[in-house]
């Protein structure tokens, strides 16, 4: 069976057609683990018995995979009386399993900024917070924003692992397709060029965002 260009075009609005959903999945969730991950590496350099336990966490989170974290949400949790809907489960799931990963982009980023500038923050009396917030975090993007700009990238690539909970996401649209034509090459082809311009998209993006926080030595 050849290829045919003419039946690949004409599954191209069909699959743009869940790319709101895509994209909307895959800003929610960069959201969401950025902002939990950022969390457990706050909580992690307290110490403690919290600081331990999220250690443990975050090595137990990078040592899974995506799809157990999928599988759990949505099927384990009801038995305990907690029922999510398909599309908030793969949010969570996302933002979830790759927070744990952008714990440890985060923790590059803080160690690699000069300790003379948390001491010079606590010698002007500013809280922990505002100590985090004005003065660790601005210089830490710096540090992470390509690394970071990475595993945004991955996370729309996971994207079509909620098509196993029904989520109506790109390559979930070309497997529909596939399955009602018996011709695969030619919707997943189209599936994987769209998710290959969105990528380039994102990194063209961090780039810029790496340039205009480092200057031209970014370049």
């Amino acid at each position: 069976m050849q290829f045919d260009i003419a039946f690949a075009l004409s599954t191209v609005p069909s699959i743009l057609s869940a790319i709101g959903m895509t994209l909307l999945v895959a800003a929610v969730s960069c959201v969401g683990a950025s902002a939990v991950g950022f969390g457990l590496e706050l909580i992690r350099r307290s110490g403690g018995p919290g600081g331990l336990f999220v250690r443990f966490l975050i090595d137990f989170i990078r040592a899974t995979p995506v799809l157990v974290w999928l599988y759990c949400l949505y099927f384990i949790l009801p038995f305990y009386g907690i029922r999510l809907g398909a599309l908030a489960t793969g949010m969570i799931g996302l933002s979830l399993y790759y927070s744990g990963y952008l714990a440890e982009v985060f923790k590059a980023g803080i160690d690699a900024i000069p300790k003379g500038q948390a001491e010079a923050a606590r010698a002007l009396g500013l809280g922990r917070m505002d100590m985090t917030v004005f003065v660790i975090a601005p210089q830490m993007l710096r540090n992470i924003a390509a690394p970071m700009g990475n595993y945004f990238v991955s996370i729309l690539k996971a994207t079509p692992y909620l098509a196993v909970l029904a989520v109506p996401e790109m390559l979930g649209r070309a497997f529909d397709i596939a399955s009602d034509t018996y011709r695969y090459a030619e919707p997943l082809t189209v599936a994987g060029l769209i998710f290959l311009g969105l990528a380039l998209l994102i990194s063209l993006a961090i780039k810029r965002l790496e340039i205009r926080l480092l200057g031209p030595t970014a370049r």
